[in-house]
């Protein structure tokens, strides 16, 4: 046969094959379904063949097992995206998957958002205009799921489907229709409504207004939002709907681990009566305001339901703009989103004030009193003190804010008292507060290390001292949490930059104000004694509670790491004395060799104390658990099972340096009272050690409203956590638990 004959011929049967396509209609698509031990897979097309030029829909069916599930292209708290990877023929294009909306799928404490029974992925598949009517076209992905139940399993398939090519083609008798019904659910943008988000902190509002030309009826029924990506919108808090004007607002709950720089807030609208006349819309819009990490409620029990299942499994409260989710308090103290800002900043002054009660102040405070009785003749002298200690304290309460929003903002997770947390800075208060102590009992002075220009102006110019006190105290109080301060700072922490360091300010006035106090008003510091002999002597006992609190942070240090540490610590404070002592002896001598002793411990000091920075530098791990009797290791799912299941669960959040914490639990816990009452009610005890930095336990801290310990939680079954005061008595602790019944 000649080569022009053969093209005849092929273009005979090429044009009798598309004849025979359009008048009987096409051959059917060929593809086997691929059964997994979960999941049964396979590709299906709308139309019975692909036309040239044209756009064909293909779909990947899953069909899944009961009580299993796969998920959405944004899993929500785990999980993974169902994923295609096609090859194609040359010239033949596939888009992305047009999803289906999602069900929120609770898992436990989790929620995840997939599909459940028969579920169709629709795809775009480009064919081009060289497509010779009358072949047939073989489509191949690899198709991979994971696929969930109390488990787990990835699982996959290469899944294949051949169909002819032809100038037309009818809907497929089995999959045209289901592939167009899955291609009408496939959410488009919001239609007859106007969204907006505004950031509010820890939560984003997202309003939807109606607009005169909105499709549908006036109720929407449930309204449930569906990020987009992760980072955004923490999958297992509670969406709070509350009807506005013209429409709705839902409060969503910022995601605990938020992505940086979040600028749009993108995703799916679902309403169970529908909106903008479909059941699903898509938005996508700016993001005003500012946003914080928030809570995980997946790691801390009071953000979960544990009420009975019901119309709250969707995850979807309906309630109205004032209801929060925040854990009550005992005693009725307003508290969570009930807080204001300007309430917080009355409970930062009067936590401040307070703090000059707590017992790891007293010995800087202390100090400063002893000034008035030396100085108080002087009231200008004095004042210019007052205004120093008080620019100190509030300039350090600035800073430590600062500080600490600038690591929450790169992923640290920390709270109150964070610096408390590390080794390494124990240490170095350690020897601040031992330095003081041999100060004060006169082993050396200060100044006489000084040049004389700067001991010159120093005893002219005392303002100096006064601010270095009020940093100090500071530094020292740090890790307290006085009554009033828990709240305050638990919402300072999940406002805006501004509103936070205000809040801290307040903190900072309220610590300063007795003793700007004392030197503005003289009348109030005529009960002080004049100055005598007496000074001398009371100057050195006040060493003796210096050296009362090095060895607290000796017992600190021990509880972080190790008995190790504890005595590599006291070898660091003999050395640094034996150099004190070296310093002040070549002093008085004027000879080289205490010189020379002296510059020897010194460095003796800091080469004993470098392994504590190793160990400060590996991290957050903590030195090993010890348990009491009585008492369990915090562990939040734990806490949520049992809660989940009907036991009370009594959580102490608490750390070796908190002083509070410490004599809370000598004067209330371990009494045998209190822990007959646990007994008798069948309280679950648990101790959340703060000691060193702990991620789950910071999460559980911010679920709760708050940035630091103590903190005391009961989880009651049904009903929402109760948080005890800071300052503990036993009969706080005897009410809460006698609404329990009795076992």
């Amino acid at each position: 046969m000649t080569p022009i004959f053969n093209r005849l011929r092929r273009a005979g049967v090429a044009g009798l094959a598309g004849l025979a396509v359009a008048v009987l209609g096409a051959a059917p698509a060929r593809g086997e379904p691929v059964r997994t031990p979960h999941v049964e897979a396979e590709l299906v097309a709308q139309r019975t063949a692909l036309v040239p030029g044209t756009d064909a829909v293909v779909a990947l069916r899953l069909a899944i097992a009961d009580g299993w599930h796969t998920y959405w292209r944004n899993a929500g708290d785990s999980g993974l995206p169902t994923t295609l990877d096609w090859t194609l023929p040359a010239g033949y294009a596939a888009g992305p998957i047009q999803w289906l909306p999602p069900r929120v799928l609770p898992t436990g404490p989790l929620v995840n958002y997939g599909y459940e029974g028969v579920v169709l992925h629709p795809v775009h598949v480009t064919v081009p205009a060289s497509a010779v009517p009358g072949s047939d076209v073989t489509l191949k992905a690899r198709a991979d799921w994971l696929v969930c139940r109390d488990t787990c399993i990835p699982e996959g398939a290469d899944l294949t489907l051949t169909l002819p090519v032809a100038p037309s083609a009818t809907d497929d008798p089995k999959w045209g229709a289901p592939i167009a019904a899955a291609l009408a659910a496939v959410p488009k943008p919001l239609s007859g409504w106007t969204a907006r988000a505004e950031g509010e902190g820890q939560a984003i509002r997202l309003v939807l207004t109606r607009t005169a030309a909105s499709p549908g009826p006036d109720a929407v029924g449930d309204l449930r939002f569906f990020p987009d990506d992760d980072g955004r919108i923490e999958p297992s808090g509670k969406q709070v709907q509350a009807q506005a004007r013209d429409g709705y607002v839902v409060t969503l709950p910022v995601a605990y681990s938020l992505a940086p720089n979040v600028q749009r807030l993108a995703g799916l609208v679902t309403a169970s009566d529908g909106i903008g006349g479909a059941r699903a819309a898509t938005i996508d819009v700016p993001l005003t305001g500012t946003i914080v990490a928030g809570p995980k409620p997946l790691d801390a029990p009071v953000a979960l339901n544990l009420a009975p299942a019901g119309a709250a499994a969707a995850g979807v409260t309906v309630a109205s703009p004032a209801a929060s989710s925040a854990p009550a308090v005992a005693g009725g103290t307003p508290n969570g989103t009930a807080m204001t800002f300007g309430l917080a900043l009355a409970f930062a002054f009067c936590g401040g004030i307070l703090l000059n009660l707590m017992p790891c102040v007293f010995p800087v405070l202390t100090l400063k009193v002893l000034g008035f009785a030396e100085h108080h003749d002087n009231r200008a002298t004095l004042r210019r003190e007052a205004a120093a200690f008080a620019a100190g304290a509030v300039l350090s309460f600035l800073a430590l804010a600062g500080l600490l929003l600038a690591l929450r903002a790169a992923g640290a997770e920390l709270g109150w008292g964070f610096q408390l947390q590390s080794p390494l800075v124990v240490t170095a208060l350690a020897l601040l507060f031992f330095a003081l102590g041999l100060n004060l009992a006169g082993v050396f002075e200060f100044g006489q290390f000084a040049p004389s220009r700067v001991r010159d102006w120093r005893s002219s110019n005392r303002t100096l001292d006064a601010f270095g006190s009020g940093v100090l105290a500071v530094v020292v109080a740090s890790p307290c949490t006085a009554p009033f301060m828990g709240a305050a700072l638990g919402f300072a922490l999940t406002e805006p930059a501004a509103l936070t360091l205000a809040i801290f300010a307040a903190l900072g006035i309220g610590m300063a104000l007795p003793y700007t106090l004392l030197a503005l008003f003289p009348a109030w510091r005529r009960a002080l004694p004049r100055p005598g002999a007496w000074m001398a002597r009371f100057k050195q006992l006040l060493a003796f509670p210096m050296f009362a609190t090095v060895a607290w942070l000796a017992w600190v240090l021990g509880a972080q790491i190790d008995n190790d540490a504890v005595l590599r610590l006291l070898a660091v404070l003999l050395c640094t004395a034996f150099a004190l002592w070296a310093l002040q002896a070549a002093r008085m001598t004027r000879g080289r060799t205490f010189g020379v002793l002296a510059v020897l411990g010194a460095a003796a000091a800091l080469w004993i104390v470098m392994p504590l920075w190793v160990v400060d530098a590996r991290g957050p791990a903590a030195a090993p658990a010890v348990a009491e009797s009585g008492w369990s290791p915090f562990n939040a799912a734990r806490a949520a099972e049992l809660a989940g299941g009907g036991q009370p669960v009594f959580v102490d959040f608490t750390a070796a340096w908190c002083v509070t914490c410490q004599v809370n639990k000598r004067t209330t816990l371990n009494r045998p009272d209190v822990q007959a009452a646990f007994a008798s009610r069948n309280v679950a005890l648990m101790r959340a050690d703060w000691t060193r930095r702990d991620p789950e336990i910071t999460r559980a801290l911010a679920a709760l409203g708050r940035n630091g310990v103590p903190v005391y939680v009961l989880y009651r079954p049904g009903a929402e956590p109760l948080l005890l005061p800071e300052i503990l008595t036993q009969q706080a602790v005897l009410d809460a638990l006698a609404p329990l019944p009795a076992r």
